[in-house]
């Protein structure tokens, strides 16, 4: 048995396939997720370096599906490896990348098996963003259950 099998954590492969396959099952996931902001942001971050270190390539602008406040909005494709993205546009996108147009509801990602843990861990010591974990017993963000205090019919309640 190959001891990458074991534990695939020890050693972190940043080749194309294995970087893109994360970005796709941080994408997956984060689409659910409950507080999605950290996972977007670890997607965006990772697609951002492999764009700068020439491993993916902004192909075009494609009209969004679901755009916020305005009737129509863009998205710019992100093409790494066999996997295509999609992540907010810049001011110089507009400028210089062409706009296909409406999204090809056809054209898929291939299938990744790869756990959310191990996606989020490579993403991480590639990028160098830390998730910030917070504490629920936080008396800042939680307040504590208190029982209420119940009174007879005319009686006052002090403190």
């Amino acid at each position: 048995m190959n001891p990458d099998q074991k534990r695939p954590l020890t050693k972190l492969n940043f080749t194309i396939e294995n970087l893109s396959q994360a970005v796709f099952i941080v994408n997956r996931h984060a689409k659910t997720a409950i507080n999605p902001k950290f996972l977007y942001k670890l997607k965006h971050e990772a697609l951002k370096k492999l764009i700068v270190e020439g491993k993916a390539k902004k192909v075009g602008l494609h009209f969004s599906e679901h755009p916020k406040n305005s009737q129509q909005q863009s998205d710019v494709l992100v093409e790494c490896g066999r996997y295509t993205f999609h992540i907010p546009p810049t001011k110089s996108d507009f400028a210089v990348l062409p706009h296909l147009g409406k999204l090809d509801e056809r054209v898929r990602n291939p299938k990744a098996n790869l756990s959310l843990n191990i996606a989020k861990a490579l993403l991480q010591s590639y990028t160098g963003i830390k998730e910030i974990q917070h504490s629920p017993s936080n008396p800042g963000n939680r307040r504590s259950y208190q029982k209420p205090v119940f009174k007879k019919l005319g009686e006052r309640y002090t403190n």
